[in-house]
């Protein structure tokens, strides 16, 4: 092997990096360039598979990194791979609100997804960054990303069941002020040049698709002030947090498609999610009473699974007898 291919970045040899790197490229080539090169509807059934075939990807990764590094951090990747899949869930919340505000079709919604999922890797990668070095050098943040936890996971437990208001958002009303909105959809295009109908000259204006994007990647901003320090809590491997990130995000798209024509079926699902902020900020406090490190990953692992796993299970069964909410009607464009 080259000796540069072994310079330590991050704690981990440049070569993890560069795997890392052309496996994520390679999907999302495959994802845009193959996939899903114009702009169609995304099938129920076809979005189930491209979410198993992405789960199987970063289940696989994290093998691998089980392998390449050691069981421990195989581990700590799962855990971390869970719960940003588990938060995610409750962005999808969020984004089909969105689209159904707009009125998107499916058809451009996936548009807006894979942009957003590339805006959100450096995004992640800026944040994943940053905190790993404060923590590096600040051990004590870990106390205050545990009160953060814990704070977000009851205020998440008493707003559950309260809507998100769409119309409300700041900075939608700021780009309804600041800039000129076509009337409608302009295909899938984010931005166009068309005649201004008060002066008669061609400007330039956005389209709400372009709206919808900015919204959707300050939704996953938001959430990611969340899921960041939940899984700094699981592990301060700079590698394993980023990797575990990302290949849960991957999949957001697909797993929104699969989850937006039953997203109803899971009402208590919010429930679970602000129990998983509770449980991990928790267990930084309680591993500090101990007099130990950190709690096990296994331990991590397993408590997530199962308050998941009871918040789906409740969830379908709660509204096993409601009908299933109709989807927005699509906008003309």
């Amino acid at each position: 092997m080259p000796d540069f291919l072994t310079i330590d970045l991050l704690a981990k040899p440049l070569w993890m990096w560069l795997v890392f790197g052309g496996v994520v490229s390679a999907l999302l080539a495959f994802d845009l360039g193959v996939l899903h090169r114009g702009s169609k509807e995304i099938s129920t059934r076809e979005s189930l598979l491209l979410s198993a075939f992405y789960i199987t990807m970063g289940l696989a990764f994290g093998g691998w990194v089980w392998w390449s590094v050691s069981p421990q951090a195989g581990v700590e990747y799962l855990t971390g791979f869970v719960i940003e899949k588990s938060l995610s869930m409750d962005n999808i919340f969020v984004i089909a609100m969105i689209f159904g505000y707009f009125g998107i079709p499916r058809a451009y919604q996936y548009r807006v997804l894979f942009w957003g999922v590339l805006a959100v890797i450096v995004m992640r990668g800026v944040m994943i960054g940053v905190g790993a070095a404060l923590v590096s050098q600040f051990g004590w943040l870990l106390w205050l990303f545990a009160a953060f936890l814990i704070a977000t996971g009851v205020k998440m437990l008493l707003a559950a069941d309260k809507a998100y208001d769409v119309s409300t958002n700041p900075v939608l009303k700021f780009m309804r002020r600041r800039f000129r909105v076509t009337d409608g959809l302009r295909g899938e295009a984010f931005v166009v040049r068309e005649r201004d109908p008060r002066t008669g000259r061609l400007a330039t204006a956005v389209t709400p698709l372009f709206l919808v994007l900015v919204l959707v990647n300050i939704a996953d901003a938001v959430f990611a002030v969340d899921s960041v320090p939940a899984i700094f809590a699981v592990t301060t491997d700079t590698y394993i947090v980023f990797t575990s990130n990302i290949f849960a995000i991957l999949g957001l798209r697909a797993l929104y498609f699969a989850l937006s024509a039953m997203i109803d079926r899971f009402a208590y699902l919010k429930y679970a999610l602000a129990s998983v902020l509770i449980f991990i900020g928790g267990k930084i406090v309680v591993a500090d009473m101990l007099g130990i490190a950190k709690v096990p990953p296994a331990i991590s692992l397993g408590a997530t699974f199962a308050i998941l796993a009871a918040g789906v299970a409740v969830s379908l069964w709660k509204t096993r007898h409601e009908p299933e909410a109709a989807l927005p009607a699509p906008a003309k464009d």
